[in-house]
């Protein structure tokens, strides 16, 4: 019998590298128990160090061992579940969706500044910088490419829904609040991921959580 898994998560509103191994649990219909800390509160920090040392949100608690860091949880998880094809089945595909995922969790750092997820918010930029417009250009080369080369095998990147899809995921919730357009396969691909379920599920509680940080 596996180990149960714990999840521990920020807000939902708020937390963008809370929501992309939470998707991936729930899309591959792995149990577990969800365990949220408010975020940017008087003693947040000392609450999240009580599951892990890094200090951060997501950490997944599976048994004795603790994993933190969103990717390391996704490979974790497509190590335990190898027949569930978290990954690409097809190595060629998979290795694409790994360098994608990896560039995901290392860059975009403009966007990221300018447009922190706010998930009930609607505020379209007046204007964007060549630095983040750099970084739109690149996300939506990155979709586009993908879905030309796999549509024909399902609705999102590779075909069927993968781990590379739950990297992007906060990336189309960012686009739908600040106004950030879509045209073709990309925006194809981007009502795919925000019609899923799964995601319909964790913009649900989003817009009605009440704790506001300020600076997002």
């Amino acid at each position: 019998m596996m180990e149960k898994f714990t999840l521990v998560i920020g807000n939902k509103n708020y937390s963008s590298w809370s929501l992309r191994p939470w998707l991936v649990l729930k899309y591959f219909k792995i149990p577990f128990e969800e365990v949220q800390v408010v975020l940017a509160q008087p003693g947040t920090k000392e609450k999240i160090l009580q599951h892990s040392p890094a200090g951060k949100v997501p950490i997944l608690k599976h048994g004795k061992t603790v994993i933190w860091e969103s990717l390391a949880i996704c490979e974790h998880l497509a190590e335990l579940f190898s027949n569930r094809n978290l990954w690409p089945a097809d190595k060629n595909a998979r290795a694409t969706a790994r360098s994608i995922a990896n560039e995901m969790h290392a860059g975009f750092i403009h966007l990221r500044k300018t447009c922190p997820v706010n998930i009930k918010a609607r505020k379209p930029l007046e204007k964007i910088s060549p630095e983040v417009q750099r970084d739109i250009t690149r996300i939506k080369g990155i979709w586009e490419d993908c879905r030309k080369q796999y549509k024909q095998k399902g609705d999102f990147l590779f075909g069927a829904f993968s781990i590379a899809d739950a990297m992007y995921a906060p990336i189309h919730f960012r686009f739908q609040t600040y106004g950030i357009p879509l045209e073709g396969e990309a925006k194809k691909y981007s009502e795919s991921v925000l019609n899923l379920p799964e995601v319909k599920e964790w913009e649900a509680v989003a817009v009605k959580e009440l704790h506001v940080i300020e600076h997002h």
